[in-house]
C-alpha cells in the first residue's frame, strides 16, 4: 500500500521532466537550425537528411548581409540600438514617475484614474496605431525619430509593474525623509528608485526587448531607407534573398545576438522583478 503513492509519485516526476525536455527541444532546436544554417552554402540548406553540422562551413551569407544592395545593415543596427535606448528611457521614466504619484502620493480619484488608464491594456496595440497614425501626419512626425518614440510615453503595463513594486515600500521611508527636509524629487531619485531597482532593471529589460523587436510600427512610420530599422530591413531580405536562405539565416543570427547577450546579462533581475511587482 506505501509503495503504490511513491510509484506514482516517481512516474508524475518523469512525466514531468519529459514535458520540460520537449518543451526546451521545440525551443532550442529552431535556433540551433538558424545558427547552423546561417554557416551553409544554399545548396546545403536543402540537402536531405538534415546535416545540423555544415561539412563546409562558410561565412558567405554573413558577407552578403553587410553587402547587400539598397540597405546597410549597419547603419539599420545603428538607427534600432539608439531608438531602443531612447525609447527605453522615454518609457521607463514615464511610467516609473507615474507609477510614484499613483503608489504614494494621495488625491482625490487616483484609484478611478489609476482604473481607467489600466484598463487602456485591453485595448489591442493594432487598433490605436491609425489613430497614432493620424496624429503624427497632423503634428507633422511622420518619418522622424521623435514620432517613432512618443508613444513609448503611454505605458500602462509598465506603470502597473513599478506602482505594485512601490506599493510594497514601507511609507516610513518617505516619512523620515520628509522630516529630513528632503524634496518629493530627492525622494524620488535616492530612496524610491534603489528601493525597486529589481523591478526597475526588469522592465528596462522589457522596453528594451519590446523596441529593438518592434517591427509594424518603425514599418508604418518611417519612409527613409537611412532611417529604417534593423527589423525593417531583415523584413525586406525576404524579398531580396528569398532563394537564399543562408542569407537569412545571417541576418536573423545577427538581429537576435545583441538582444540575447543583454537578456543574458539581465536575466537574473527578470524573476526577482516580475515577482516583487505582484505578477507571481
Amino acid at each position: 500500500m506505501r509503495k503504490a503513492p511513491t510509484v506514482r509519485k516517481a512516474l508524475r516526476t518523469i512525466l514531468f521532466y519529459l514535458m520540460l525536455l520537449v518543451i526546451v527541444l521545440l525551443t532550442v532546436l529552431p535556433f540551433a537550425w538558424m545558427v547552423s544554417s546561417s554557416f551553409k552554402g544554399s545548396e546545403a540548406i536543402r540537402t536531405i537528411p538534415i546535416r545540423w553540422i555544415p561539412e563546409r562551413p562558410t561565412i558567405e551569407g554573413y558577407q552578403r548581409v553587410f553587402n547587400m544592395q539598397g540597405f546597410s545593415f549597419t547603419r539599420s543596427s545603428l538607427n534600432s540600438l539608439l531608438l531602443a535606448i531612447t525609447s527605453t528611457f522615454v518609457a521607463v521614466s514615464s511610467a516609473t514617475m507615474a507609477a510614484f504619484v499613483f503608489a504614494k502620493i494621495s488625491f482625490k480619484g487616483s484609484g478611478k484614474l489609476f482604473a481607467v488608464y489600466l484598463a487602456t491594456m485591453m485595448i489591442p496595440g493594432t487598433v490605436t496605431m491609425v489613430p497614432n497614425y493620424i496624429i503624427l501626419r497632423i503634428l507633422r512626425l511622420l518619418d522622424t525619430y521623435t514620432g517613432l518614440i512618443l508613444p513609448s510615453l503611454a505605458n500602462a503595463f509598465g506603470v502597473f509593474l513599478m506602482r505594485q513594486s512601490m506599493m510594497s515600500v514601507n511609507d516610513a521611508y518617505m516619512e523620515s525623509a520628509y522630516l529630513d527636509g528632503a524634496s518629493l524629487y530627492r525622494i524620488f531619485f535616492q530612496i524610491m528608485l534603489p528601493m525597486v531597482m529589481p523591478t526597475l532593471a526588469t522592465m528596462v529589460l522589457l522596453s528594451f526587448m519590446g523596441s529593438w523587436n518592434s517591427y509594424l510600427w518603425p514599418l508604418i512610420v518611417l519612409t527613409s531607407t537611412n532611417k529604417q530599422t534593423l527589423q525593417v530591413v531583415l523584413g525586406n531580405m525576404n524579398g531580396i534573398y528569398k532563394n537564399n536562405e543562408h542569407v537569412l539565416m545571417a541576418g536573423a543570427v545577427l538581429t537576435i545576438l545583441p538582444i540575447l547577450v543583454v537578456y543574458l546579462i539581465s536575466q537574473r533581475y527578470v524573476d526577482q522583478g516580475i515577482s516583487l511587482g505582484g505578477l507571481k
